[in-house]
């Protein structure tokens, strides 16, 4: 039997229950996720690549025991196919909150398709809870003093408080 691989990408700055909604649900039809963590020179992130890595596989250990051996975090600067095909997958995950996300992944998988029709694009819809996150949001919240945590997971709460004291 094949090894289902699935390439999950995103900034992850800060990973967010959104994120991690849409992961719990790529663990459900992929053998294997690459979580691949966008990095471009000409943006300064929050946390540094590092640091990412180090949140999600807390929360991994932490949430999904030995099943975080399933998740590999990987860097990449360059598009997205190209990453997911270094990486073996042949699944591409993107997770949608409304329909201005839908408008946009369309296009998106519309042309990862004619560059690389060997992967496949599969939306999953986030949680109702969980639809209004985004990482910009809850930086901006953080940033101001407010309270994070209904928003990311507590080892991600506890780095944002951290680093917005400092």
């Amino acid at each position: 039997m094949t090894t289902r691989i699935a390439f999950y990408a995103g900034s992850f700055d800060p990973l967010t229950n959104g994120h991690l909604d849409v992961l719990k649900g790529a663990l459900t039809i992929a053998d294997e996720i690459i979580v691949g963590i966008g990095v471009q020179a000409s943006k300064q992130p929050l946390f540094s690549f590092e640091e990412r890595v180090t949140l999600i596989e807390a929360w991994a250990k932490e949430e999904l025991g030995e099943g975080a051996s399933r998740l590999r975090i990987v860097s990449f600067s360059g598009l997205l196919v190209d990453a997911a095909r270094n990486e073996g997958a042949s699944i591409l995950i993107r997770g949608l909150r409304d329909g201005t996300d839908l408008d946009y992944e369309m296009q998106m998988a519309g042309m990862n398709e004619t560059m690389a029709p060997e992967l496949q694009t599969i939306f999953l819809p986030a949680s109702p809870s969980v639809r209004t996150i985004t990482a910009t949001l809850v930086r901006q919240i953080a940033s101001m003093g407010g309270d994070i945590r209904p928003f990311v997971p507590a080892v991600v709460a506890t780095a944002l408080d951290a680093k917005f004291k400092s």
